[in-house]
């Protein structure tokens, strides 16, 4: 399918990755692709028990005496779907299509979010022609859901003190610097018992979702807060019970689908119906900026003679939909020191309602520890005040922004003399490795870049081909120039923020 594109070696392994199901969690197939590469080309690795791997090229002739770079990238992927597309992402590959520029999997997520970082390592790990120093190439797993390779990964032994990570999204923008992030799980008790009333079907859709990091700032509608906003909208209007409450399968991404289903007396239902229909025209006065096409889907079913559901009742249920009312959500903070960057921020990614209880999983993320630390114990305090447990996991660093980087100076000045313009060198919310690989490698100097790639997330990411092409010349570029170690390679850049 991509054969045909430029630069050929890139997407020739592109495509081979897109073909190995590799989703956050399931990257033992991708880890083995990659050893059984650097075996066939006689390269050291070294893999562990969590599937991150590491591989080392000498360097090409002429830059024997360059210090080593570290390439860095992940292995696995968000794996999101339409909801009408079929696929298993456990053992089927992606169905690649492309459309002009652009680069898409047909239903479903891509993967560019790190797959193009993958590609541009094995293609210049293959080469046997491009000028660089040597090589340590850092591909760690699990980032997508709490970054637990990057944090287990050993990184002793390199002598790389310089390193590009690839899991950029937009051409021309040098990062230097992201948010540090952890998950929170709200959890809540939820007996059950069995009634006969009739169903009402809910489903909060249509909305535009997007990554939690990059694009919490654009006001786009949360479906798990909007039911729960809903949810308690329609207790003040009749009675009812909780059977399903669901939504969301990434707690990096914004939810674009919630779904309920309530018990309710057959008097009381038309009134909640009819609230439903209130409530969605109040969603789309707020969202139809943002996600014009939010929507609240409703299908009522009579209870059938002697048909019983099992539901937490209505008083119980209160508490988890007063939680999602109160909880806190989006942007919380911005920054006093870079003007327009989000500087804390919630989202609440999943939640579902089982045969345990309740649970809704926040994403937290924040440049600064402190307001980090504070936002935890806001959520903490609210939800044992509202008689649930509180839980924390894959805690990890931001990456501070280093002042006097040389190497974020040689890729500005490597980038204006390729192109004849400014870089955008830049502090992200979202967050990347670096924090936890600079806590590994003391004096590590780094940087992060990568080519277009919108929609990130969703089933509607597309990778620009385009900009690989851009990206990947000056990926060679760069290498090229990697010949000193702490020169001066230009003048100060002027800090922005996304």
């Amino acid at each position: 399918m991509l054969e045909q594109l430029e630069p050929q070696e890139v997407f020739y392994w592109f495509e081979q990755i897109c073909q190995i199901p590799h989703g956050s969690g399931n990257t033992k197939a991708i880890s083995d692709f990659i050893v059984n590469f650097a075996r066939e080309r006689r390269l050291a690795y070294r893999q562990d028990q969590w599937n991150n791997v590491i591989l080392q090229k000498p360097a090409s002739p002429g830059y024997e005496h360059a210090p080593a770079v570290i390439l860095q990238g992940h292995l696995d992927m968000v794996c999101e779907k339409d909801h009408d597309t079929v696929i298993d992402f456990e053992k089927e590959g992606l169905r690649l299509a492309v459309d002009g520029d652009w680069v898409y999997a047909r239903g479903t997520t891509l993967g560019g979010d790190d797959g193009i970082a993958i590609a541009y390592g094995l293609a210049l790990l293959a080469s046997d022609h491009i000028a660089h120093p040597a090589l340590e190439v850092v591909f760690t797993t699990d980032e997508e859901t709490g970054m637990d390779g990057a944090i287990h990964i050993d990184l002793s032994g390199l002598a790389g003190r310089r390193l590009l990570n690839l899991d950029s999204e937009e051409e021309g923008h040098i990062l230097c610097g992201c948010a540090g992030g952890l998950r929170c799980d709200c959890t809540f008790s939820a007996d059950r018992k069995k009634v006969e009333k009739d169903l009402l079907s809910i489903s909060i859709e249509g909305l535009t979702g997007g990554h939690s990091g990059t694009e919490i700032n654009k006001n786009r509608a949360n479906s798990n807060q909007l039911m729960g906003r809903l949810l308690y909208r329609l207790s003040g209007k009749a009675p009812f019970d909780l059977a399903v409450l669901e939504g969301g399968s990434k707690d990096n991404a914004i939810p674009v689908k919630t779904s309920a289903v309530l018990a309710a007396a057959p008097q009381d239902c038309e009134t909640l119906l009819s609230a439903c229909r209130e409530t969605e025209s109040i969603f789309r006065n707020e969202y139809g900026v943002s996600d014009p096409g939010i929507r609240i889907v409703t299908e009522r079913r009579a209870c059938r003679p002697g048909e019983e559901t099992a539901v937490v009742p209505g008083e119980r249920a209160g508490r988890i939909y007063r939680f999602l009312t109160a909880a806190p959500w989006g942007v919380q903070d911005m920054s006093a020191d870079i003007e327009g960057l989000v500087e804390t921020s919630l989202n609440l990614g999943i939640m579902k309602l089982d045969a345990y209880g309740f649970t809704a999983k926040f994403s937290l993320r924040s440049s600064v520890a402190s307001k980090k630390e504070a936002l935890t114990e806001k959520l903490r305090v609210l939800t044992e005040a509202f008689g649930g447990s509180f839980q924390t996991n894959s805690d990890y660093p931001g990456w501070e922004y280093k002042r006097d980087s040389a190497f974020r100076r040689l890729l500005e000045d490597t980038y204006r003399s390729l192109y004849g313009r400014e870089p955008v060198t830049e502090v992200i919310h979202a967050g990347l490795e670096c924090g936890i690989l600079l806590e590994k490698i003391p004096g590590l100097d780094c940087v992060s870049i990568g080519p277009d790639i919108i929609d990130i997330h969703t089933p509607r990411e597309r990778l620009s081909v385009s900009s690989v092409a851009r990206v990947w010349k000056y990926l060679l570029e760069i290498l090229k120039n990697c010949r000193e170690e702490g020169a001066d390679y230009g003048k100060e850049d002027n800090i922005r923020c996304q």
